[in-house]
C-alpha cells in the first residue's frame, strides 16, 4: 500500500478551504470536482478517520508492542548469522508485507551488512501453483515449511484476520518441525495468535490500519536486528556459544 511523494506545489484533497496563496487556493472548483465540490466531504472525513485509526494503532504499538518487536529482532540477530533461516508467509497484502521483510534481510535495511537467509513462501510461483493444484490452497505454505524449515529457524506468519487456513496449517507444521513460530495479526482473539508461540496483534477493525501498523513493526524489527548485529561486532551468541559472523563481502 505504498504511495508516491507528491510535489509540494500540488494541494492535497483534504487541504480544501485552508488559507493559501496562489491561484490554485483561490479558484473555485466545479461542483463535485476538487476541493470545493460537495463530493469531497465524505472522502475528507474518511481521510481523517483513516489517519486517526492509524494514529491510535501506532500509539498502542508504541505503548504495548515495542518490547515484543525488539525481542524478535534480537532473536533473529542471534539466529540468522549462524546459519538460521527466516520463512515468512501471508495472503494478499500480508504476502507483500512478508516479502518486504525478507527483502530487508537478504538485502539490507539501512546499514551495510551481510546478507541473511530469508524466504517469502508465496514468491515461488511454480511451487505455489503446483502445491495449490495438487494438494489444495490450505497446504500452500505448510508443505513449503516442511521442505525448507529446520529446527531453530523462524517462521513469521502475517494475517489481518488471523484466520487463514493455510497459515494455521503452516503454524502447526512449523511448531512440529521445531521452528519458532511468530505471528502478526489483527485483533485478539484469533486462531493464528493462539497457534503461534508469540504474536503481535494490532487491535484495529480496519484491515488497512492493521497492514500499515505491521509495516511499521517490520521496520522496527529490522532496526533492532541491524543494531544488534552492529553491537555484536561480528559475533553472535546462540545458547551461550559465541560464533563469528561472516564479514560483508561487498
Amino acid at each position: 500500500m505504498s504511495t508516491r511523494d507528491r510535489p509540494q506545489s500540488r494541494a492535497l484533497p483534504w487541504e480544501a478551504g485552508a488559507a493559501g496563496t496562489g491561484s490554485r487556493a483561490r479558484r473555485p472548483s466545479p461542483a463535485g470536482y476538487g476541493p470545493a465540490g460537495p463530493a469531497t466531504a465524505d472522502p475528507l472525513r474518511a481521510a481523517h478517520a483513516h489517519c486517526q485509526s492509524l494514529q491510535d494503532a501506532l500509539v498502542a504499538l508504541r505503548d504495548h508492542g515495542l518490547e515484543q518487536v525488539a525481542q524478535w529482532g534480537r532473536h533473529l540477530s542471534a539466529t540468522l548469522p549462524v546459519g538460521g533461516r527466516l520463512l515468512a508467509a501471508g495472503n494478499g497484502g500480508s504476502a507483500a508485507q512478508a516479502q518486504h521483510l525478507t527483502a530487508e534481510l537478504v538485502g539490507r535495511y539501512q546499514r551495510e551488512r551481510s546478507a541473511y537467509s530469508a524466504i517469502a513462501l508465496h514468491a515461488d510461483t511454480s511451487a505455489v501453483t503446483a502445491i495449490g493444484n495438487d494438494y489444495g490452497f490450505e497446504e500452500l505454505y505448510a508443505r513449503q515449511v516442511a521442505a525448507h524449515g529446520r529446527p531453530g529457524d523462524v517462521l513469521m506468519l502475517m494475517s489481518t484476520s488471523g484466520r487463514s487456513p493455510n497459515l494455521l496449517a503452516a503454524a502447526e507444521i512449523g511448531r512440529d518441525a521445531g521452528l519458532s513460530v511468530w505471528a502478526m495479526t489483527g485483533p485478539r482473539p484469533n486462531p493464528l495468535a493462539f497457534r503461534a508461540e508469540e504474536a503481535l496483534c494490532i487491535g484495529s477493525g480496519s484491515t488497512a490500519t492493521v497492514q500499515e501498523a505491521h509495516l511499521v513493526a517490520l521496520h522496527l524489527l529490522c532496526e533492532t536486528f541491524d543494531h544488534e548485529i552492529g553491537v555484536l561486532g561480528g559475533a553472535a551468541s546462540v545458547d551461550g556459544v559465541v560464533r563469528r559472523i561472516r564479514p560483508h563481502e561487498g
